[in-house]
């Protein structure tokens, strides 16, 4: 790992140098930064609120969406201004929603500590906490994230995904109930009005959930200028929470006050409130053992905030964004840990580096040259093609038009250019030609607007949220549900274990459908049994890992079964597996293979309609190209001919019958 501190002063001396243009890339940006901050901070505010009631609800008010507001708008302004890595997005997320339900549960049934004592013994987890992962930093333990693989990210996101679930059914169940330390005897409690609310609560959740989804695709649609669906995909989902929470005030005026339930909070200068700002001083009211023994969930708290702070930073400058500043994954665990540790001593819930929203944040940034550079290039490689130019000389205009338009273009992006012009010599002995129309679009350069000033700005908007709490309140709960059904749903495309679990159900005899169109290249590459044989061995794990989340009080020992897959990865797996599979199924970039029907389909815009619709067009392309835990895609083209795959057998067999039956 190397000597201690070398990692961080490596990050820091990296991140100096371009400190300063950091700001300065900000300003000249000019109000054009306004677009891609209120776009991630919409991102960043929805799941914090969700969080926020899903914490009152689960520590009897204790924590509340005051406090993720808070934790979040604290550690994001933070990270903004002294992190190393600025677009890394930071947040409560659901794992530490998870562990402090577990802490406060372990606190209710110890009469020492109790629900009083709860946020000083977090406290002093926190303390605990933070003092690992500064070590982690010293130590340089970010040099071993790698050993995480795809197979360990996945299932940490599935798991999240069904916590999701879980949560949004919970939720939904719990609106025909009485909620707990309420009045029974209230009006809004009788059976009559709880059914209604119950109703109102399926209606008002499954409308968000369906409406979210499909704004969401809205840069898909067929209808609405460019401008309109780029709009409702980028803030579709805050427009539908509104939508919803306008619509529920449309109640006939007889029903109770109550009826829909809405989001339970103080305001930010109530005392329930301002008592966090003082757990300082009950630390010292914590019996000894219990300071001691707070070492055990701050173990595992370390070691899920080391993984998935580091993963997000990963996700977040993944090599296809281009970035040209350097790293500081050691720093930022440092930073991490001081955050912590401020965090905890002010009675709030830590926040650290989160998924989806930190590559949301970088591909926000991105600016694809994409139209003024396509028509160039098409235009010069198709003269070269009509003059019968060889492979060299269409690859040396290409290289031209490409360096006289984009000022500082990468050598691995003139490298993957030339491989793909030059490419020939099939399994046939035929040369495969390159043609611009169709593959020009996977080669053409994507840069990011590197800087500090967005992450800043939505931080800041999370803290003036706090401020707005009284309107917040007005949410109903059961569209806070409907979003987390949405969370869950909308995590799962991109996830290629979710999407070899769906393979499972294809028969046989339909499988080749899924070559038609855009697939994980390990569909080509690996036989059907291999896949199957794994993704089985993947869902025991899953229902392991899952399992352990319901042991009383055991459950805080979650993230075990995570760490234990460094080991399993490195010395069980390749017993079972042959390697080329093995690197296929748990590769650590997303490949995807474009069909030939998409690749049929796939017709390019017209190049000659109005330039306003450019941005738009560009943001569908990275749309396309994006998973929904924001992973790029590699993409390349199917070949039957260079791959032995049982699909592509299935449908010989079945055209092969066909010729037989006539």
């Amino acid at each position: 790992m190397g000597a201690p501190f070398k990692g961080i002063i490596q990050d820091v001396k990296g991140r100096a140098q371009c400190y300063k243009q950091d700001w300065v890339c900000a300003i000249c940006s000019g109000v054009s930064i306004l677009a891609p901050t209120f776009y991630i901070f919409f991102a960043s505010a929805l799941p914090v609120i969700a969080f926020g009631e899903q914490l009152n609800r689960d520590t009897d008010g204790r924590l509340s969406t005051v406090e993720t507001l808070a934790s979040t708008a604290i550690c994001g302004f933070s990270h903004s201004i002294f992190g190393g890595q600025p677009l890394l997005i930071l947040g409560v997320a659901e794992p530490t929603v998870i562990m402090y339900t577990y802490l406060y549960s372990f606190c209710k049934k110890r009469p020492e500590l109790g629900d009083k004592l709860f946020l000083a013994w977090a406290a002093w987890v926190c303390v605990w906490t933070a003092f690992l992962l500064i070590l982690l930093a010293i130590f340089n333990a970010c040099t071993i994230i790698t050993r995480f693989t795809r197979i360990a990210g996945e299932l940490f996101g599935m798991l999240i995904t069904v916590l999701f679930f879980q949560e949004a059914i919970k939720g939904l169940i719990g609106e025909f109930n009485t909620p707990k330390n309420e009045n029974p005897s209230s009006v809004e409690f009788q059976f009559q009005w709880r059914y209604t609310n119950g109703l109102l609560a399926v209606i008002f959740s499954f409308g968000l959930l369906v409406t979210a989804l499909k704004s969401r695709k809205a840069r898909t649609w067929r209808y609405g200028t460019g401008w309109l669906r780029g709009f409702i995909a980028d803030y579709g989902v805050p427009l539908m929470v509104v939508l919803w929470t306008a619509l529920s005030y449309g109640v006939p005026g007889k029903v109770p006050d109550g009826v829909p339930r809405r989001l339970v909070s103080p305001l930010p200068w109530e005392p329930a409130s301002l008592y966090h700002w003082t757990v300082v001083k009950d630390m010292g009211k914590v019996p000894l053992v219990y300071i001691f023994g707070a070492i055990i969930p701050a173990l595992m708290i370390a070691g899920l905030y080391f993984f998935d702070h580091s993963v997000a930073s990963q996700m977040a400058q993944q090599k296809e964004f281009n970035l040209q500043k350097p790293s500081a994954y050691h720093y930022d665990v440092l930073l991490l840990g001081i955050m912590t540790l401020i965090c905890g001593i002010l009675g709030l819930p830590p926040s650290n580096g989160v998924l989806p929203q930190s590559p949301m944040h970088t591909k926000s940034l991105a600016v694809l040259r994409r139209r003024l550079i396509r028509k160039k290039v098409v235009k010069s490689a198709k003269e070269c093609i009509k003059q019968r130019r060889t492979n060299s000389e269409l690859y040396g205009k290409m290289q031209a038009v490409i360096v006289e338009m984009d000022t500082d273009p990468t050598d691995k992006e003139l490298e993957t250019l030339k491989e793909a012009v030059m490419k020939s010599d099939n399994k046939d002995g035929a040369k495969e030609n390159f043609d611009p129309e169709k593959h020009i679009d996977e080669y053409l350069p994507v840069r990011v607007n590197e800087q500090r000033m967005t992450n800043l700005l939505q931080s800041l908007l999370v803290g003036v949220s706090i401020l707005a709490m009284s309107v917040i309140k007005r949410i109903p709960t059961s569209v806070l549900w409907g979003y987390f059904a949405y969370m869950a749903i909308d995590s799962l495309p991109g996830n290629q274990f979710w999407e070899r679990i769906l393979l499972l159900f294809i028969t046989p005899s339909r499988r080749y459908k899924i070559l038609e169109g855009s697939h994980a290249s390990f569909v080509e590459t690996v036989p059907f049994k291999t896949i199957a044989a794994f993704t089985a061995l993947q869902i025991a794990y899953f229902l392991l890992c899952f399992g352990v989340t319901w042991i009383p009080i055991g459950g805080i020992l979650f993230p075990v079964p995570f760490f234990l897959l460094i080991i399993i990865r490195e010395h069980l797996l390749p017993k079972l597996f042959k390697p080329s599979h093995l690197q296929e199924l748990d590769a650590s970039e997303y490949e995807e293979i474009v069909g030939s029907r998409a690749l049929r389909d796939k017709e390019p815009p017209d190049t000659d309609t109005e330039g306003s619709s450019e941005d738009y067009y560009d943001a569908e392309i990275l749309d396309e190209r994006t998973t929904s835990r924001g992973e790029l895609k590699l993409r390349a083209v199917s070949s039957f001919n260079d791959r032995n795959h049982s699909f592509s057998e299935d449908r010989h067999i079945q055209v092969n019958d066909l010729h037989r039956i006539l």
